[in-house]
């Protein structure tokens, strides 16, 4: 079974404006203090970068990244996760932001949150572009959130199929077709 784009979910000036407010949110919370930023790899990657812009000079901010797995090449989450690629620098007594391109059953981003908080830092907060409450298979905490969305297969600024539309602007829902529709 493939995927093909259909409708536009959220729109780029959308996201802009909502990255912007979170941004500063974020700055106000962290004013006068240094930050760790972990973006979790590959999909929070735009997410990440256009969100750090937004954060005020007043912050110190270090980015560091994660790359975990849970998904692989489906659109259901496998609920084991790996770690492909540790942060690299000591988050001991140190605000640490994780930055998540989206939370659907909470399974990830629950164990990344312990995983950071048993690392004593001074706090673990999250931030997440895109939550789907709907699919919770455990509580965890958003502290700051872009978009609530239903229970959708959705693409684009840096979330993506198979590795593929990360690139596009805009946040599309995507729906199934038969390799026919495709070819044809």
């Amino acid at each position: 079974m493939d995927y093909v784009l259909s409708n536009v979910l959220i729109g780029s000036q959308e996201i802009e404006d909502r990255v912007e407010r979170l941004g500063l949110e974020i700055s106000n919370l962290y004013k006068g203090e240094d930050l760790v930023v972990v973006g979790i790899l590959k999909g929070a990657v735009v997410f990440l970068s256009d969100l750090v812009r937004f954060i005020n000079k007043d912050v110190k901010v270090v980015l560091d990244f994660m790359a975990v797995s849970s998904y692989g090449d489906s659109t259901r989450t496998s609920g084991i996760v790996k770690i492909i690629k540790d942060v690299d620098a000591s988050i001991k007594d140190k605000h640490v932001l994780i930055v998540e391109d989206i939370v659907d059953t909470g399974l990830t981003l629950s164990y990344l949150v312990k995983l950071f908080k048993e690392r004593s830092p001074k706090s673990v907060k999250v931030c997440v572009l895109l939550d789907k409450v709907e699919k919770r298979k455990i509580n965890v905490e958003v502290d700051f959130r872009g978009f609530e969305i239903p229970d959708d297969f959705v693409v684009g600024y840096g979330l993506d199929y198979a590795g593929m539309w990360r690139n596009l602007p805009d946040i599309y829902r995507v729906e199934k077709c038969n390799n026919e529709i495709l070819k044809g």
